[in-house]
Order: structure tokens, then sequence, then C-alpha cells
């Protein structure tokens, strides 16, 4: 009976993977003619066996560096609302050499345009000049809506502005962050509980108390404290308060879907806000007529442009709040920065302070640094629960 022996030899490739040679032949030493003959037999190990590479998952950032991110989000909020607001006060009020800028509307179109290429210049420059991939993306139409509802916020913004009276205007600024809660349970079906919305009404009512003091005695324009709330007006704010809380959400709901970055996010929706404002123009001749306005006055191109730059800037830092920290938190800081400034201009400029301001500012940053101690003990709070390893 002839003897057969089998010797298998494994190499691994460079790739890693495992491959075994089986070599087949009768048994030398039992007088056999040694004729062998040989199998390549290409057996992926188990331990190959296993699901495409996944990238490095990040480490989780702390609780201070979180805190750090979030300064640093609210100081650019910060400057870059100021100076785009100082500038276009400056371009819509300013008398320029034939007259005063003709269309508000033109002004947003410069804003979305020039925010179409800073987007674009930060989303494709590690594309095509350090071979990165996009790794994610949205289909184009699903940026339209939040485009949309951006446009008409700002729209019946300043619409309802005619029709209602200052302390409605007041309260009205001050709330957005209730509706944006309501509007997420629609968009993300996002159950919120009884504390945060605590937390919201007590953010609303602190900003409301603080901002009316303020301007109690003459502060705000003569013509506002005599307006009547209307109920064309009331349903211009409540359209506002809609539009302007879904747009954050939307974003949000894009974000979480299909892991988009903030350059997407913002070349997506300025190119609809784009499309829409041009359609405007064109339909009420505004374009025109701001295009041969600013080619009989240069100082007011220059304007804006620089009130462009502005608000391409402030649009990075939207984006990346909102990516970063979700739409509550962005509503929460847009909220209370003009509380804020409020405070830093008494503060520095010695103006006084009534009792009611500092009562209505204690409630508000009271609630905020709740929010911000109960949202570190949650994070601590799983940490501690698990069991130690031995």
């Amino acid at each position: 009976m002839d003897v057969k022996y089998i010797k298998v030899d494994t190499t691994e490739d460079m790739a890693g993977d495992v491959h075994h040679r089986r070599t087949v032949g009768e048994s030398p030493e039992r007088g056999g003619e040694g004729k062998t003959r040989m199998e390549t037999l290409d057996i992926e190990m188990a331990e190959n066996e296993r699901p495409p590479t996944q990238p490095p998952k990040e480490p989780e950032e702390t609780f201070q560096r979180k805190a750090i991110i979030l300064a640093t989000c609210f100081i650019g909020l910060q400057i870059s609302f100021l100076t785009w607001g100082v500038l276009q006060e400056k371009v819509m009020t300013t008398p320029y050499r034939t007259g005063m800028f003709p269309s508000s509307t033109f002004c947003v179109f410069g804003n979305r345009f020039l925010a179409i290429f800073v987007a674009a210049a930060f989303l494709y420059y590690p594309v095509y000049f350090k071979g990165q991939k996009l790794e994610h993306s949205a289909p184009f139409y699903w940026y339209s809506p939040c485009s949309l509802s951006n446009v008409l916020s700002s729209w019946a913004q300043y619409e309802c502005l005619k029709y209602v009276s200052f302390p409605v205007q007041v309260v009205s600024k001050s709330c957005k962050v209730i509706p944006v809660m309501l509007v997420g349970k629609m968009v993300h079906r996002k159950t919120y509980d009884w504390v945060e919305y605590s937390e919201a009404f007590f953010i609303t009512l602190g900003v409301s108390i603080f901002t009316l003091a303020q301007q109690t005695g003459g502060a705000h324009k003569e013509g506002d404290a005599e307006k009547v709330t209307t109920a064309v007006g009331v349903f211009l704010l409540a359209m506002y308060l809609t539009c302007d809380s879904f747009t954050s959400q939307w974003q949000s709901r894009v974000y979480s879907s299909y892991h988009v970055n903030q350059f997407q996010m913002m070349l997506g929706v300025n190119c609809f806000s784009v499309f829409f404002t041009v359609v405007t123009l064109l339909q009420t001749g505004e374009g025109i007529k701001s295009l041969r306005f600013l080619g009989r006055n240069p100082e007011a191109l220059v304007n804006i442009l620089t009130l462009s730059v502005c608000s391409a800037t402030g649009q990075l830092f939207i984006y990346y709040t909102i990516k970063k920290f979700g739409p509550i938190v962005f509503t929460i800081i847009m909220t209370t920065r003009q509380m804020l400034s409020m405070v830093i201009s008494c503060i520095v400029y010695d103006h006084p302070m009534s009792l009611p301001s500092v009562f209505g500012a204690l409630i508000v940053f009271t609630t905020i640094g709740y929010r911000i101690r109960r949202q570190y003990n949650a994070k601590k709070k799983p940490a501690n629960n698990q069991p130690s390893q031995r």
C-alpha cells in the first residue's frame, strides 16, 4: 500500500492575505518514486474575512474643548453680525452722489453670490490641490427647502415690522427658541423634556424683560411706540418665526442624514438663494437699477463688496455652529447676542441699567449656566456608571 504524504507551506502576500501551498506525493521512505504534484490553494484565513476598513473613529472631545469651540463660535457670530449690521445700515441709509441705494434685495444677492465662491474655495481646494475626496454628498434639491424658507423669513421679518407694535417685536425676537423646538418635533420627530422647554421659556422671559426695560423711555423710534398690532402683522410674525425655525432645523436634518460638511451646506443653500433673488430682481427691475447705480457710484460698489465679505464670513460661523452644536444652541446664541451687546455697552460706556434690566439679564445668564451644568453632568454620568475593568 502506497503511503502518501502531505506537506503544507504557509505564505503571506504583500496585501496581508494568508495562502497555503499543499504538496502531495508518495513517501520517499517507503520506496515511492517520489513524484509529487503541487496544488496552490488560495485560502483566505478567517482573520482576513473582515468587513472593509472603516475610517478611524475620532476620539470624543472633552467638555472643555467643546466649551472653547462654542466660545469661539459665539465670538465669531457676534463680531460678524455686528460688523455686517453697521455696514448694512451704511449702505441703505447713506446718500451717495446720485441718491440712495435702490434695492435691499440686491444686497442680499451680493451676499449670497460671494458666499458661493467662498464656500466653493473651502470645499474644492483640498480636492484639487491635496487629492482628498468628498466622502458624502446630498441630493442638490435637498438644499432648496431651507433656502426658500430663509428668503421667506427675511421678507416676513421686514414686512411684519410695519404692522406690529414695539413690545410684540421684542417678544417675537426673544422667543425664537420655543418655535425652533416645536419645528424640530415635526422635522426630526425629536422629543424634548420639560426641563428643556422650561429653559427656553426662562430665556425668552429674561431677554424680553431686559430689552423692553432698556428701550423704555424713547430709545426706540417714535413711530414704533404708536403702532398697533394688526391681524396681518400677527400672520407675518408667525410666518417669520416658522420659516426661521424651519431653516436651521432642516439644515440639521441634512447634516444628520447625509453627513455633509458646512461648506457643502453653504454652497447648496446659497445657490438656491441666488436663484430666488435673481428672479425677484428681474421681475421688479431692481437688478438693472442697482447695476446702473453702482456704475455711477464706485463707493457704493466698494461698500457692497465689503458687506458681502462680512456676510460670507458670518455664514461660515453659522453653518459650523449648526453642524457642531445643533439649531437649539445656535438659536440661543442669536437670541442672547443683542442683550449681551447691550450689557457690554452699559459696562464699557458706564450707561445706567434699570432694575428690571438687571433682573432680566440674571434670569437669562442663570438659565444658560444651569443648562451648561446640566449637560456637563449628563456627560459625566455615563462615564461614572461604567464598571471598572480589572
